[in-house]
């Protein structure tokens, strides 16, 4: 397990070092378990599935790449402290892991699925998900960019909308293909912001899929600048 009290980008390539400098000294490591916890423990260490895990405050997009891409057994996972009133609470959220295939020493996919198989309507063991219309998709990948573009996020495909989280959603994404736009939804108080018709509107009371209170029309890349202060406000609120 490998802790960092902040956010380091050479967090998983750290604790991979630490997971191929274990298989090198194994021998090392059995005589010091059966020397500290006698031979039964020494024999019991599986040695098919060493795996790293990360705990920090945050993770780069390159850290949450190199797993889901190179497969690399590690669990990342993000940790928050509250400290209301003098009492303290942690939180622990598993933003990304790598599963192992039971037999072998290979792993399948990973249980979060990158941005590229979303964007291409495919989501391995999550049914009936969204897939992004491909006449939307270039206008997505820059709606995605601009709401990840303020620190680590987790991007949760859904039934009928794509979902971007931290602690809590901060907002989602839905798609109106046939109007040539996407819509974002933010969690985010529509008094605090000056609403342009046809750009920014108040969706309280108002039935609506997704989360959050202000939604924000973007049509073109430049509606997603415009856009960029709101996600910002809605990344740092949640």
């Amino acid at each position: 397990m490998e802790f960092k009290r902040g956010v380091d980008a050479g967090v998983v390539t750290q604790a991979m070092f630490y997971v191929a400098w274990l298989k090198s000294a194994r021998l090392e490591f059995e005589a010091l378990v059966r020397e500290r916890l006698g031979e039964k423990a020494a024999a019991a260490v599986d040695w098919r599935r060493p795996r790293a895990v990360c705990v920090a405050a945050g993770f780069s997009n390159h850290d949450r790449v190199m797993v889901q891409e190179r497969r690399e057994p590690v669990d990342l996972v993000r940790y928050r402290v509250f400290d209301d009133g003098g009492e303290g609470l942690l939180a622990l959220h598993l933003v990304d892991s790598v599963s192992w295939v039971a037999a072998a020493d290979e792993v399948e996919q990973p249980v979060s699925e990158g941005i590229a198989e979303v964007a291409a309507g495919a989501a391995v063991g999550v049914p009936e998900v969204v897939a992004v219309p491909e006449c939307l998709r270039e206008l997505y990948g820059e709606v995605d960019e601009a709401l990840s573009a303020w620190g680590e996020v987790e991007v949760v495909p859904l039934r009928h909308y794509i979902a971007y989280r931290r602690m809590r959603n901060l907002g989602s994404v839905l798609f109106r293909p046939s109007l040539g736009h996407v819509l974002v939804t933010l969690r985010l108080d529509p008094d605090t912001v000056e609403l342009v018709e046809g750009f920014t509107r108040d969706l309280r009371g108002i039935g609506h899929l997704g989360t959050g209170d202000l939604e924000v029309k973007v049509a073109s890349v430049e509606d997603v600048e415009r856009a960029a202060p709101l996600f910002r406000r809605a990344f740092e609120a949640a």
